[in-house]
């Protein structure tokens, strides 16, 4: 079986979960199954890269996008199943599969119709991407949930797929590499205070991720507690003055050490050390089908707080690995309300969050490796070609 893997995101450039999903599925596919990875930008050593064609050089990134599609199409045509992830990559599937005659099987990471917010930064673009995934996702030989609450989503927001095609392959995590790691090197290069608890936030700066409820609900934290925001690529300019504002407000409200951004894409390794020894790790998402961010900080031991959206339920343990907070979008202070009390519950009680961290690592080594994560998503390829 050759399996033509077709994402946007690939290493070097992976700047969210699906990104490291596919890196991390395609490391562990290769030594079941033929894998040819092909995805944008410049060249790499180990996938086929396709630019955006130079006669769009300056048309609306969705036609860009577009325009990858079709170069996708035209390299895979020797391959028995394509394998789209997000709808960046979905018409290359689509097209690739009508085109090829091979199935076309898509995984869900999200779902256009569930972030109205991208109109804002797409505009008619968003039009545009919004028809792609409903066209590919209507036609496509299997669809892949990354949790049982995305599968919901799913068959909700396209009620023409049909339930026998839709399967539910959560995502993994790497618990060789997302492991405890006792130094503290990061933490003093980047300022954060050693003799403070702090609560971290890993993520773009996105409606999608709830930082802003996140800045909101750390004017209620202990006074001891720090915030630390691993934060950066803004979807536009205007959430990005709107977040520096909210955090120039939090400063002045609680003390300029209150506050830690980091506004560079940190290294994993830094990362890791900043989920190691923070008192939780905080998910405010109001939209995640699954998050990937709250396994790897399972599996470095830091409790997780989060807002009980999508697939977090199916990954945190409320009470067990952290605590899940309600999410209502017709009240978000209540979500602001519950997240501080949460952070400060576990500032009052640090033994609780240590016990929280340690189950929750157990829980990511148990239930989420990465080889039977493989093994699933190999089966899904085989009904999709017996069909």
């Amino acid at each position: 079986m050759k399996v033509g893997l077709l994402t946007r995101e690939w290493p070097p450039d992976v700047y969210g979960g699906a990104g490291v999903h596919v890196t991390e599925l395609a490391a562990h596919l290769r030594s079941k199954v033929d894998v040819e990875v092909h995805c944008f930008g410049a060249p790499r050593p180990d996938a086929q890269a396709h630019a955006v064609p130079p006669s769009l050089a300056g048309a609306n990134p969705a036609l860009q996008t577009l325009g990858v599609d079709l170069s996708m199409v035209e390299a895979t045509g020797d391959v028995d199943l394509v394998h789209s992830h997000t709808w960046y990559a979905n018409l290359a599937g689509h097209v690739g599969g009508l085109l090829h005659g091979v199935p076309h099987v898509i995984t869900a990471h999200s779902l256009e119709p569930l972030r109205p917010w991208k109109e804002e930064q797409l505009g008619g673009g968003y039009r545009v991407s919004s028809w792609v995934e409903a066209t590919s996702y209507a036609h496509a030989d299997a669809i892949i949930a990354v949790s049982h609450g995305m599968r919901t989503d799913v068959l909700t927001a396209y009620p023409m797929v049909d339930p026998a095609r839709v399967h539910v392959v959560h995502n993994g995590i790497d618990t060789s590499t997302y492991r405890p790691d006792a130094s503290r090197a990061a933490l003093e290069r980047y300022g954060v205070p050693a003799d403070r608890p702090y609560v971290l936030f890993v993520g773009r700066i996105t409606r999608q991720k709830g930082i802003r409820h996140l800045l909101a609900a750390a004017e209620r934290f202990s006074d001891d507690v720090v915030l630390v925001l691993c934060a950066s690529s803004p979807d536009t300019p205007e959430i990005g003055v709107e977040t520096r504002e909210a955090v120039e407000r939090l400063q002045a409200s609680r003390g300029a050490s209150s506050v830690v951004w980091i506004q560079e894409q940190a290294l994993r390794s830094d990362l890791i050390q900043l989920f190691t020894h923070s008192l939780a790790f905080v998910c405010p998402s109001v939209y995640e089908p699954l998050g990937i961010v709250n396994l790897e900080a399972m599996a470095c031991e830091a409790a997780v707080i989060a807002s009980a959206v999508g697939g977090i339920p199916e990954v945190v343990v409320d009470g067990v690995t952290g605590i899940l907070v309600p999410y209502d979008a017709a009240d978000p202070a209540g979500l602001e309300a519950g997240l501080a009390r949460a952070v400060n519950d576990l500032a009052a009680d640090p033994a609780r969050a240590r016990a929280m961290g340690v189950a929750g690592r157990e829980r990511a080594v148990a239930d989420f490796s990465w080889d039977a994560i493989a093994d699933q998503t190999i089966a899904v390829y085989r009904e999709a070609l017996a069909r």
